[in-house]
């Protein structure tokens, strides 16, 4: 088996999934190429389990202090060349074509009548899932940005839909954690604010991640740029994560048992009912704006949420292997019964 793999790249949490699936799609002896877009090339790291994959252009979102600027990304668009890319992309020799949420692979796919699976966080929104900030932009982005025939979408829970759980790593857990060591990944925020902030809890130790790497005055703040290790060595022994309401941070920090509180990007219908979710099932706290009470209150709660997630890779690449069968009442059963879902005193460690 064949497959072309597109991955959206504006974000890190596409990245991380595809990560994930491509271990297992190797592992099962399937030949797949990678395509990613979104972001300059020389902006991707640790991509060496993609092993010669592709770079295009593709669309992405701009921002702006914490907010989708719709102005921005329609001033940065460059619809000659998304078109070239879908036209000059051939899928001719491939078995299967699977988009996470990649418009040049789903666009070309459907121009050249090949079907197309979607995998990802994105494709849950097709079903009556917590749902905030949805407008008619956002309603629109969601179905055509990167449409597929078949969608597999992924949640933290399934709601009583055909939904799976995340496509995740599993570590092992955490023997010990450091109680005042916090994660931060506020990507799309000015950092400087950021540190301002954080600056007023000298208590706690912050470990700051973000692509252009601000200076920190204080000794209790940590500036350091992306990387996959660094970040994964961090937040294994964090007690908790600060960061925009991404899925896949999310799920990777209620997997290790970390407390959450996430700030959504304004005018991003996905992050905000990210948030809502994780607020409807007591999985994480939010707030609206960087807000000074919010993060205090937050940090000296001593409560988190630690779910345990079958292997959903090697499930989705089995179920690739078979055929792509309905995925029945009864299937849908069997994979959320290995879920496990527990309340942790972090006070405890």
């Amino acid at each position: 088996m064949r497959i072309f793999y597109g991955v959206q790249g504006t974000g890190n949490g596409h990245i991380t999934r595809a990560r994930v699936m491509a271990k297992e799609l190797k592992l099962a002896g399937i030949d797949v190429t990678f395509q990613f877009t979104g972001r300059p090339i020389d902006k991707f790291f640790d991509m060496d389990v993609f092993n010669g994959y592709q770079v295009r252009t593709g669309l992405t979102f701009n921002t702006d202090k914490g907010q989708v600027s719709y102005l921005k990304t329609a001033r940065d668009v460059k619809p000659i060349t998304f078109l070239k890319d879908i036209k000059e992309l051939d899928l001719s020799g491939y078995d299967q074509v699977i988009t996470d949420f990649e418009p040049v692979t789903a666009w070309s796919a459907r121009r050249q009548k090949k079907p197309v699976l979607g995998v990802g966080h994105q494709y849950a929104f097709n079903y009556p899932i917590p749902r905030a900030g949805s407008d008619p932009i956002a309603n629109q982005v969601m179905k055509y940005f990167a449409p597929a025939d078949i969608g597999v979408g992924l949640h933290w829970h399934h709601f009583g839909q055909p939904i799976l759980p995340p496509i995740i790593e599993t570590p092992e857990t955490p023997e010990k954690i450091i109680k005042n060591k916090i994660i931060v990944y506020l990507p799309f925020e000015d950092q400087n604010s950021v540190i301002n902030l954080l600056a007023n809890f000298k208590q706690f130790e912050f470990h700051i991640y973000s692509p252009e790497v601000a200076v920190s005055n204080f000794e209790h703040i940590t500036c350091n740029p992306l990387s996959r290790s660094g970040f994964q060595k961090d937040l294994y022994d964090c007690a908790g994560i600060i960061s925009n309401a991404g899925f896949e941070l999310a799920s990777e920090a209620l997997q290790l048992g970390k407390k959450i509180l996430v700030k959504p990007l304004h005018s991003q219908m996905e992050q905000i009912s990210n948030a809502a979710a994780l607020k409807e099932l007591g999985y994480g706290h939010t707030m609206k704006t960087m807000d000074l009470s919010a993060i205090e209150h937050w940090l000296h709660d001593n409560h988190a949420i630690y779910i345990t997630y079958p292997n959903i890779a090697k499930t989705l690449v089995q179920w690739l292997q078979d055929g792509m069968p309905k995925m029945d009442a009864d299937f849908i059963e069997m994979v959320w019964g290995d879920v496990n879902v527990l309340k942790v005193d972090l006070s405890k460690f």
